[in-house]
């Protein structure tokens, strides 16, 4: 290790790391606090006001009125309906079960919603895996200094040893402080993403029995 570079700059280039990894967790889980918050919300409010509606027309209105991911999902299999009517089964992604091609296009619209929902997730797994060893990574090469220096002075007091170790060892602690919020709001959101995909699942096969016990064309 270079013997020009002070602890100060190891201890500091490492905690300024962390500093950085624990602004973009806190700043992770503020967003998706709001973001399920209010994807509940809306789901909530348009899964009642879509099983009360009397007709698909009028649910249809709903999806533009409340949104949130049941109603694009609701949207997407709206417009695919009326897609299709025009097609006339001209085109190749219109041939085939009707109802069939419907549930495929409303999983399509799923799948988006939920990797909207996991967007951050992965940094959140990562700072809180990694922020340990970075913080150990400072820890090392504090100790590994202050080493040469106690070697260089010929000293081995307790005041010369214990407070280059002492500061060195500050990085592995913060280090784990920083894990542990991101590895408990990964595991919280990742609950919720399931939670909420088994409320867009059990919507798409309420959705495409809706209409196909109607009429696949969207009329009633």
């Amino acid at each position: 290790m270079p013997y020009h570079i002070t602890p100060a700059i190891i201890i500091n280039g490492t905690l300024y790391t962390l500093l950085i990894f624990s602004v973009a967790t806190w700043t992770l889980i503020f967003f998706k606090i709001w973001q399920f918050t209010k994807n509940s919300y809306h789901n909530r409010d348009f899964n009642k006001a879509f099983w009360d509606a009397e007709t698909l027309e009028q649910a249809k209105n709903l999806t533009e009125e409340i949104g949130g991911p049941q109603a694009r999902i609701a949207q997407q299999g709206f417009d695919w309906m009326e897609e299709s009517q025009h097609a006339g089964g001209k085109r190749l992604k219109y041939r085939g079960d009707p109802s069939e091609l419907l549930e495929h296009s409303l999983l399509v619209q799923m799948q988006e919603e939920q990797h909207k929902m996991e967007s951050g997730l992965t940094m959140l797994a990562s700072i809180g895996s990694t922020s340990p060893f970075v913080g150990l990574f400072g820890t090392v090469l504090g100790i590994m200094h202050a080493m040469h220096e106690i070697t260089a002075s010929g000293s081995t007091s307790l005041d010369v040893v214990a407070g280059p170790i002492g500061d060195a060892l500050v990085a592995t602690a913060i280090g784990i402080a920083v894990a542990v919020p991101a590895v408990l709001a990964y595991n919280f959101f990742l609950r919720r993403v399931k939670q909420q995909r088994a409320g867009l699942e059990n919507f798409v096969v309420s959705f495409s029995h809706i209409v196909a016990s109607s009429n696949i064309n969207g009329k009633d």
